[in-house]
């Protein structure tokens, strides 16, 4: 498994199986900072005045794929992760990236990487472990932050009708809600780069525009992001009863002048000594993709890859 420079960092591991290739930092992080087909576009955001720096006293966003803490604060979950990572290739696709501890909050961090032998597929597992002395509560979150000039798209539960029209309604929870849109306080309703459609929200990347963020419980188990002819799709599941961060997310999305983020959480746990937690998805990438600005778009051009992946998958 190289290691290769990348745009001023000397310390940088590629994986690659002909197919496609990952870059992940060595000397801050650990960032996925780079997932493209050999040869094509790399479908993170690099923010370039930030690439090459070390040991900043601050957070520093950069771009790439990052291992957060939810819920978030201004101390814990910005930690600055600056310093040089370690890792250990546990075989020729698989690494398994290792930060220093963070002492000053009694946790330690870890990101697996297991790149699939041909195709694009990538299974990331973080991992935080408590090595303080006292409980904590936490939740891993796995923010990947995408490059700009994109459109996002994030499947919806399949409409049913009102009880009130079906004969012999009786359940109580065909009389109740069965989803969950949570909204941040600088989320607008007449912002143009949203679609609220029948089967799929869309979220337009606009350079123009400032933040604008929502939440979700999101039991349909993808969402995908297609941006310059490529199609970047994460996987993770959802388990009922669990609680998640944020008013129950499961997934979060964020966007700015600068990018789209696209939030996997994982489970709100209070994590005695000792004891781990993790955060499991997946991706894949696809190519040749048209844009896509309506739900028949994505009916017509995203819906059968994904379908097609997940019966490989099962």
């Amino acid at each position: 498994m190289p290691i290769v420079e990348y745009k001023g960092w000397k310390n940088n591991l590629l994986l690659t199986n002909g197919n496609v290739e990952i870059i992940v930092t060595l000397d801050v992080g650990p960032r996925v900072i780079c997932y493209r087909h050999v040869g094509g576009p790399n479908v993170m955001k690099n923010y370039e005045s930030l690439m090459g720096g070390t040991g900043e006293p601050e957070w520093q966003i950069r771009g790439g794929h990052r291992f957060w803490l939810a819920p978030e604060d201004l101390t814990r979950t910005y930690f600055p992760d600056n310093r040089p990572v370690q890792y250990e290739q546990l075989n020729p696709t698989t690494v398994r990236l290792i930060p220093p501890p963070e002492s000053e909050y009694g946790v330690q961090k870890e990101m697996t990487l297991e790149l699939a032998e041909t195709g694009s597929a990538v299974r990331v597992t973080l991992r935080v472990t408590n090595i303080g002395p006292q409980p904590t509560d936490l939740a891993p979150w796995g923010p990947t932050v995408m490059a700009p000039g994109g459109t996002e798209i994030i499947p919806l539960p399949a409409k049913k009708p009102h009880p009130g029209h079906v004969r012999n309604a009786q359940s109580p929870a065909d009389f109740g809600p069965n989803q969950e849109l949570i909204l941040w306080p600088y989320f607008d309703f007449a912002d143009t780069r949203w679609t609220f459609g029948k089967k799929y929200i869309l979220l337009r990347q606009d350079v123009n525009k400032g933040p604008t963020k929502i939440g979700l419980a999101h039991r349909m188990g993808w969402v995908a992001y297609v941006n310059s002819g490529t199609m970047f799709v994460k996987r993770f599941d959802y388990r009922e009863g669990a609680n998640y961060p944020d008013w129950g997310t499961r997934y979060q999305t964020f966007s700015n002048e600068d990018m789209l983020e696209m939030e996997t959480c994982g489970e709100l746990v209070t994590l005695l000594p000792g004891h781990s937690a993790e955060l499991v998805e997946n991706w894949e990438l696809h190519d040749q993709m048209p844009e896509i600005r309506t739900e028949t778009d994505v009916d017509r051009d995203v819906l059968p890859r994904i379908l097609e992946v997940g019966r490989k998958r099962t």
